[in-house]
């Protein structure tokens, strides 16, 4: 029978407070890629993030069937959450000095996920005897990866997401039991918290600058910009995307949809939400200077990216507006040569296309409630 989206099991204020942990490495990772924006320091966010973003997701399941409503479980999640803490604090030299210290926490952090889930029955334990080892195993490669020289570090480290990649593939995924109006609030609530943190992370940037019209016109694009990330997401797809979801009846087919659409496309989305906030905040303090290339393709292309991957999420769901995010990411990242011109003009016809299309996707939409308006107002008349 098909599940209906439930109002009674909601995110708790503790998953909240867990979430509000895990995104502050979303500002570190912003951070430490402001301080190396190439190439190589893209791909070393971009492994840290997969990592952590993996396990994010695989509490967001667990708290999903196993509610943190006793003393032992709300302590071990406790427990989870200063890992994250710990290794958002060393994500600055995740591939440096404090590669070892991430790799503990990181161990800490899978070895209390298998514990807890271990408590949500009988169908659960037997899925954890395939996906409790491999996460671990991925765990024990990050650690080792902090332990060993290069070249032997970052092999270990793209090891592990591979490992983790096959673990979502090859575990009994039709023994999870999700209830998706949980579920979907979940994921929506770490959205929007990333998406605040990167206006907290691009203000940052604002510590050590005069406050003048330019710095002021600076912000309020980027308030613009996180503005329309937020539309994009959150103008009524969360809902529909809710309600496909609670109508997976299978267990197996619901469980695949949750993994791809919830953790593959939101992993572009959140990598973009980190590029788009480096390249903003490499224009504070230089708002009508021209940008280097590498910060105004950070902005576009986080953007960009944030989009491709929301439109992966709808089509991935076979919901409508997919086109207008692709067609909207191309535009964007057309305007970069404006950036290396004068940076406030490349930031300024970005928000100014994300209204575009935000516009048109909204226009059937209107017409229709028109026509439904109209024919009221005709049947009222008569």
């Amino acid at each position: 029978m098909t599940q209906q989206p439930s109002a009674a099991i909601r995110v708790s204020t503790l998953e909240l407070f867990f979430d509000l942990v895990f995104v502050f490495t979303v500002t570190q990772l912003a951070d430490a890629l402001a301080h190396d924006l190439s190439p190589a320091g893209l791909l070393d966010v971009t492994l840290i993030l997969f990592v952590i973003w993996w396990m994010y997701s695989g509490y967001a399941w667990l708290t999903n069937a196993v509610a943190p409503t006793t003393t032992t479980r709300r302590t071990l999640l406790l427990a989870g959450m200063a890992g994250f803490l710990v290794m958002a604090l060393a994500v600055p030299e995740a591939f440096g000095e404090y590669g070892w210290i991430f790799g503990a926490s990181y161990v800490v952090v899978n070895a209390v996920h298998l514990v807890l889930f271990l408590q949500a029955g009988p169908a659960a334990r037997r899925m954890m005897r395939v996906l409790g080892p491999l996460n671990l195993l991925a765990a024990v490669l990050v650690l080792t990866g902090g332990l060993l020289p290069e070249p032997w570090r970052h092999l270990c480290w793209a090891a592990a997401p591979l490992v983790q990649i096959v673990a979502g593939y090859v575990h009994p995924a039709e023994m999870h039991s999700i209830t998706a109006g949980h579920f979907v609030e979940r994921h929506s609530l770490v959205m929007i918290i990333a998406i605040g943190e990167s206006i907290i992370a691009i203000g940052l940037g604002f510590r050590e600058v005069h406050l003048d019209g330019g710095a002021i016109l600076v912000a309020v694009l980027a308030l613009g910009i996180a503005y329309y990330l937020w539309w994009f997401y959150f103008a009524g797809d969360d809902k529909r995307a809710e309600h496909v979801l609670a109508g997976a009846a299978e267990p197996a087919r619901r469980a695949r949809l949750a993994l791809n659409g919830w953790y593959y496309a939101h992993l572009p989305m959140l990598l973009g939400i980190v590029v788009a906030a480096v390249g903003i905040k490499k224009t504070v303090g230089h708002a009508f200077e021209p940008l280097h290339w590498g910060p105004a393709v950070a902005l576009s292309g986080g953007v960009a990216l944030y989009l491709v991957g929301h439109a992966a999420f709808l089509r991935l769901l076979g919901i409508p507006g997919a086109a207008y995010r692709l067609a909207a990411a191309v535009l964007v990242l057309a305007v970069v040569p404006l950036g290396h011109l004068v940076a406030v003009a490349q930031l300024a016809v970005v928000p100014v296309i994300l209204a575009a299309g935000a516009i048109a996707e909204d226009m059937p939409r209107i017409r229709r409630l028109g026509t439904a308006g109209a024919i009221g107002d005709f049947g009222r008349g008569a």
